[in-house]
């Protein structure tokens, strides 16, 4: 997927670098950031969450990885023939539930019904713009060595529920998804850290992984970090043992990766804490001025391990 969006899709765009690549785009001089995302997760339904959730929320938080606070959003809707009226009333007020917790105003939208089998249910594609809180903006391309990675609780939880609903796994412990807005703790962030919160990164498709690779190569540094630090579940790590799979490339979607100044760490990781979607906040590493574009994890053995960007997807339809 990098290399397709890298080396095909941005010829359709403004954006020709990929150190330029975020989570949402800032507008004019500035106070204005926009995002876009479509979703088509399967099964609609899950642990946690379901596909309007995850549409809205979604997009509030790639717009909070840039310090911004989503104000407006567009829904689209792409309906298969056939789909039952009472799913598509459950999804929409999901939505309409999502947006009225994070005062987000719906305010465009397109409806468009294809022939049975030309898609699997229904997808869902929300645009949301929203204000920018933090000058200067957190971006990719910010992180410094001496910086500190932070994340802000336990990772995998999506992926494994998504999982698990398909599958129709029976685990000992249901695992439910992370989905869920960071708006209120970025927010509660940028008031203790502000210009010192470097990066952020929601680590949905491709995990941990796929969020620290992004932001080491957009930045041109190393990034370390501690295998054992990384707060993970029990049942997400016994999940992942069953399966053969590491919670480090599993999928989230209510967590954040923070790289900030070294002076700011203690007091923004105690910060995070006591938000509740921040009580499993950990410093898992640091950002080096080793090999560019690289990521290190240090074993539970004291050996370093190269931590690569995920080949393939282990998990499609997740988000």
């Amino acid at each position: 997927m990098h290399e397709l969006i890298v080396g095909d899709l941005l010829a359709a765009s403004d954006v020709m670098s990929a150190a330029a690549l975020e989570d949402a785009a800032l507008l004019g001089d500035g106070n204005l950031a926009i995002s876009t995302d479509s979703f088509t997760v399967q099964p609609l339904f899950f642990p946690g969450g379901d596909l309007g959730k995850l549409a809205v929320t979604g997009t509030i938080n790639d717009l909070a990885m840039r310090g911004a606070r989503a104000r407006w959003l567009s829904v689209g809707m792409i309906i298969e023939e056939g789909l039952e009226r009472s799913v598509l009333r459950q999804v929409v007020e999901s939505i309409r539930a999502a947006c009225e917790a994070a005062g987000v105003h719906v305010v465009a939208g397109d409806t468009k019904v294809v022939g049975r089998g030309a898609a699997d249910r229904l997808f869902v594609n929300t645009t949301g713009v929203g204000e920018v809180l933090a000058d200067p903006a957190p971006g990719a391309t910010r992180a410094a060595a001496g910086d500190q990675v932070l994340v802000s609780g336990t990772i995998g939880d999506h992926g494994i529920a998504v999982l698990a609903a398909r599958e129709e796994l029976s685990l000992t412990s249901q695992v439910a998804s992370d989905c869920a807005s960071l708006l209120s703790l970025v927010e509660q962030m940028l008031e203790v850290a502000g210009e010192h919160i470097h990066c952020l990164r929601d680590p949905t498709r491709g995990g941990l992984a796929a969020a620290l690779n992004e932001l080491a190569m957009a930045s041109h540094v190393s990034i370390e970090i501690e295998e054992q630090a990384v707060p993970v579940s029990p049942a997400v790590q016994g999940a992942c043992e069953l399966l053969g799979m590491t919670p480090l490339e599993m999928a989230n979607e209510g967590k954040l990766v923070a790289v900030v100044a070294a002076e700011a760490a203690e007091d923004l990781l105690g910060v995070m804490r006591q938000h509740p979607l921040g009580q499993s906040a950990a410093l898992i590493g640091e950002v080096t001025d080793g090999e560019a574009g690289r990521v290190w994890a240090r074993t539970v053995l004291g050996t370093t391990r190269l931590l690569d960007l995920p080949a393939g997807e282990l998990l499609p339809r997740i988000c």
